[in-house]
């Protein structure tokens, strides 16, 4: 736990900490439990088809994984992260009001369809579906604002006065932080599910409202003990000067002997000259004429034609990981399948008891539990018995974890597909094929092998990527690494979408029904996984040959934590430092 007490500085401290969690664990809340149910709301409400519904969803997930790194990049660079999350408190607060004023208004939503029905002919108006789309843009704007801040907003709180000290503070700052924001996706999805399904959604859209107001109340409360780093350059901003500087450069001819060449670099750095790989990034940091290219001070004269040694070495670092990154997309798109599981899950028998049943999108958090309940077994249980029986230190290399969670992703879909074919004969066999909303004698509860193996998938796939990123990036790329995991979450919203417009479009006969019809129990959503699942198996020999060309990790079994911690402490350290593009040396 944080047992520092209050630091003597008016600003700042533990004491700020607590509303910044907050902020971040309640908008958590409301924004997983508008998201959780939303495939039913938009079918019921607006008369959409499942397919058309999913494709929404996976675009919102898209944007609400990719406007942190716009977020950053804003906050970072121009306005700061009070202002960033200030904003993103606004603007999610304004979505999920006017979200649920289309519960209240008459005339924002479509007369009522039979759930899914593939009769229904009460579309939704453009101008209802343009309003859908401002509250659900403003939502992930605000997402946006407060995800890509909160957690270096935290950071700033603290004193660096005595490193280790921080070092610990800000470990069990981390800890907590994941711990909360967790459980809030994991309350989202259970308590505030519930009560949408037992008080219907003037309700159910309501409490994510007034949880939204505590969020931003929480945060505005405190501003005045917060302290505010002023905005310095992006890390963006530094990659872009790389590729600038480089195909200005693109008629230099580099020699083969480093030693022929002048370069830039770093003061105190220990880079001197670039590497071999990627040569044309190289030109960047060569110095043509130190009088025209460099300032009396030895800084570069226009670092949009000169960078350091650093800058070139961290983008080329990157551009190295993006093959093992692209690798994760495909097993973030079986996550993501949220919207045609909760679909499922409504078919089936839910009840654990005669009077209680439980909530179709609350299947989902089993997912969550799962990831858990693997991480801590094989953190806590299956390393330290492995460890005393080779006699020795034993644990999985990074790479193997990634490769382990991509096998197992791609082997949980073909075990959806095969749970989705049983519940479908089922259907059939009880002559409801035709109701599409008709509930099977099948227990939900087949449902859990599935969401075992993925959670398993994640706990593997997921954690492995996260540390390969902080361990075989650069320990100043820290806060490229944290956006790394997101932007794949982002693209695999974005694949969802277009395997799911794809399998609608070109698979499905003028006189036959499609593999995602807006009728589960006349599509063929077990086709649907068996793809997902083929496309995991292909994903997985992708996965071997860029581990193979990777060649071996450089980094050991360096904590996650730990990376983030020295990265950030790093960063913090620097912050009275000029921006480093410009504190150089010459070789």
């Amino acid at each position: 736990m944080i047992t520092e007490p209050l630091l003597s500085s008016p600003k700042g401290g533990i004491r700020a900490l607590f509303f910044i969690i907050a902020n971040e664990a309640l908008e958590r809340l409301a924004s997983f439990g508008l998201s959780t149910n939303m495939i039913l709301y938009l079918t019921r409400e607006y008369g959409m088809d499942a397919a058309s519904g999913a494709q929404i969803l996976f675009l919102y997930s898209a944007a609400g994984n990719f406007m942190p790194i716009i977020g950053a990049f804003l906050a970072d660079t121009y306005v700061g992260r009070y202002p960033m999350i200030g904003f993103g408190c606004i603007a999610s607060l304004l979505g999920m009001v006017l979200l649920w004023l289309t519960t209240i208004i008459p005339g924002a939503t479509v007369p009522s369809c039979a759930q899914f029905s593939s009769i229904c002919n009460n579309d939704a108006t453009t101008p209802q579906l343009l309003f859908l789309y401002f509250c659900l843009g403003l939502m992930s704007i605000g997402a946006g604002g407060i995800r890509s801040c909160s957690l270096a907003f935290g950071a700033d709180q603290l004193s660096k006065r005595d490193s280790l000290k921080h070092a610990g503070i800000l470990e069990s700052f981390f800890s907590w932080y994941y711990v909360i924001s967790s459980a809030s996706v994991f309350i989202s999805m259970t308590c505030v599910v519930y009560i949408q399904e037992a008080m219907g959604w003037k309700v159910g859209f309501g409490v994510p409202v007034v949880l939204m107001i505590l969020s931003t109340l929480s945060f505005f409360l405190a501003s005045p003990i917060y302290v505010k780093p002023k905005a310095k350059a992006s890390w963006l901003i530094g990659f872009a000067r790389v590729l600038v500087a480089s195909f200005r450069k693109r008629r230099i001819e580099l020699s083969s002997l480093d030693t022929d060449e002048l370069y830039h670099h770093r003061k105190g750095s220990a880079l001197v000259v670039p590497s071999e790989r990627i040569r044309f990034l190289n030109k960047a940091c060569v110095i043509k004429n130190p009088e025209e290219d460099l300032m009396p001070d030895g800084r570069a004269s226009d670092p949009w034609s000169l960078c350091t040694v650093d800058q070139v070495e961290e983008l080329k670092a990157l551009i190295k990981v993006i093959p093992i990154w692209s690798t994760g997309v495909l097993v973030s798109v079986n996550v993501c399948q949220n919207s045609f599981l909760l679909l499922q899950a409504s078919t089936m028998n839910r009840h654990i008891t005669s009077k209680f049943e439980i909530p179709a999108g609350s299947f989902y958090a089993f997912l969550l539990l799962s990831a858990t309940m693997w991480i801590a077994l094989y953190d806590r249980v299956i390393i330290p018995l492995a460890s005393k029986i080779t006699g020795k230190p034993t644990r999985l290399g990074l790479k193997q974890k990634i490769g382990i969670g991509i096998l197992v992703s791609a082997a949980s879909m073909a075990v959806l597909a095969i749970i989705e074919r049983v519940r479908r004969e089922i259907a059939i066999r009880e002559g409801i094929s035709d109701i599409p909303d008709a509930v099977t004698h099948m227990s939900a509860m087949w449902l859990l092998p599935f969401y075992f193996l993925l959670g398993f998938s994640e706990a593997m796939n997921g954690v492995g990527l996260n540390e390969f990123f902080y361990t075989e990036l650069p320990k100043s790329m820290s806060s490229v690494a944290s956006n790394l995991f997101s932007i794949g979450l982002s693209a695999a919203s974005l694949v969802a979408s277009f395997i799911v417009s794809n399998v609608r479009g070109f698979i499905g006969e003028a006189n036959q029904e499609s593999w995602v019809s807006s009728n589960i129990n006349k599509g063929h959503y077990d086709y649907y996984y068996w793809l997902l699942s083929s496309l995991g198996f292909a994903n997985f020999i992708y996965y071997l040959a860029c581990s193979k060309a990777y060649g071996p990790c450089k980094g050991g079994q360096r904590g996650i934590t730990g990376d983030v911690r020295e990265g950030l402490i790093d960063d913090d350290d620097d912050d009275d430092d000029d921006d480093y593009d410009y504190d150089d040396d010459v070789v």
